[in-house]
């Protein structure tokens, strides 16, 4: 597809729907992302420390499919926060308590503009891929009947709740395996899913639907 200034940036991205919080790439394959808590490890004793490093490695040795673990960085919007400020300064009827609110807000506008203050958040892409059977003529190329197609255009509700199982049952194996590590796991639902793709690809602007 050529590229041009006006070109959307969902044309960039595989992504066919989210349905019931899972996401359907172009290709067909299914998608469930998970949010993961962190551990500071470097809290933690020596022995502590190996037996989760042991878990976890255990855990990638138990699971018989791919998961992909990316983490996302993005500067911290002080801004609600200093408007729950200035609206605690406007209730507040002591002058010395509106003289601290204004002082420390002072200090926040200085100490942000001076030092980038990043959240980051991590999350475990677990993936399902229903396994796609063609028949095949004497030439090689793929021959489907055209009941085939039909069926494949519907994309049946019964098909969907079968691939969403065995993705569900996946998302099982990853969520105790973690577990077993300290951490905890939420599965994004459909609005936070669109809501990420959304800032990943629009870093420092307000969030719109991206995904119908």
């Amino acid at each position: 597809m050529p590229l041009t200034k006006h070109t959307p940036t969902q044309s960039f991205v595989p992504i066919k729907e989210v349905r019931d919080n899972v996401v359907i790439l172009e290709d067909g394959s299914f998608r469930s992302i998970l949010m993961v808590s962190t551990i500071n490890i470097a809290l933690k004793s020596e022995d502590e420390r190996t037996a989760i490093l042991m878990q976890f490695q255990s855990f990638l040795n138990t699971i018989d499919f791919s998961i992909q673990i990316f983490m996302e960085s993005r500067e911290l919007d002080i801004r609600p926060y200093l408007q729950l400020l200035e609206e605690q300064y406007k209730k507040q009827e002591n002058e010395l308590l509106r003289i601290q609110i204004t002082e420390y807000i002072d200090f926040i506008k200085k100490y942000t503009e001076s030092v980038n203050i990043m959240t980051k958040a991590f999350f475990v892409v677990v993936p399902y891929s229903p396994s796609i059977v063609s028949s095949k003529s004497k030439s090689g190329f793929s021959v489907l009947s055209k009941k085939s197609e039909d069926e494949k255009e519907k994309a049946s509700e019964k098909s969907f709740e079968e691939y969403r199982t065995q993705l569900g049952q996946r998302i099982t194996v990853v969520d105790q395996g973690l577990r077993r590590c300290g951490l905890r796991t939420a599965t994004l639902q459909g609005e936070e899913i669109k809501e990420l793709f959304y800032n990943l690809f629009n870093p420092g602007e307000e969030r719109v639907d991206l995904i119908n």
